[in-house]
């Protein structure tokens, strides 16, 4: 599988994990100059900006620990220009997901939701 193709199976099972705890998904991939949103939802009132990180191991850390400020940086300013402004609920999640290959085929072993994150 390609990063893209790895990346978007991720994104994917996010999107499934979310639904299923009743979160509305709004987009996916929201793309500006200055950075780009994996899945923004809708949690009751809040809007939530969520990074979706997929990695079969964990041997290089967590998924979410790359992360770092500038990417955080970079979504919290794309998520302020989504909204317009700054003064609505929002919230920033991050999404490990890790998965393994059976059969030629992807499947996940396991998503960790950390609500919050920054």
């Amino acid at each position: 599988m390609t990063t893209k193709e790895i990346g978007d199976f991720g994104e994917k099972a996010a999107c499934r994990y979310l639904k299923r705890r009743g979160m509305e998904i709004v987009e996916r991939n929201f793309r500006t100059r200055s950075g780009e949103i994996d899945i923004i939802a809708k949690d009751g009132s809040a809007t939530v900006f969520v990074e979706v990180k997929t990695r079969r191991t964990k041997d290089f850390g967590n998924p979410g620990e790359f992360v770092d400020y500038r990417k955080q940086e970079k979504i919290m300013k794309t998520a302020v220009y989504y909204l317009g402004r700054d003064d609505v609920e929002m919230r920033f999640d991050v999404i490990e997901v890790l998965y393994r290959v059976r059969l030629g085929k992807p499947w996940v072993s396991e998503i960790n939701h950390i609500e919050n994150a920054f």
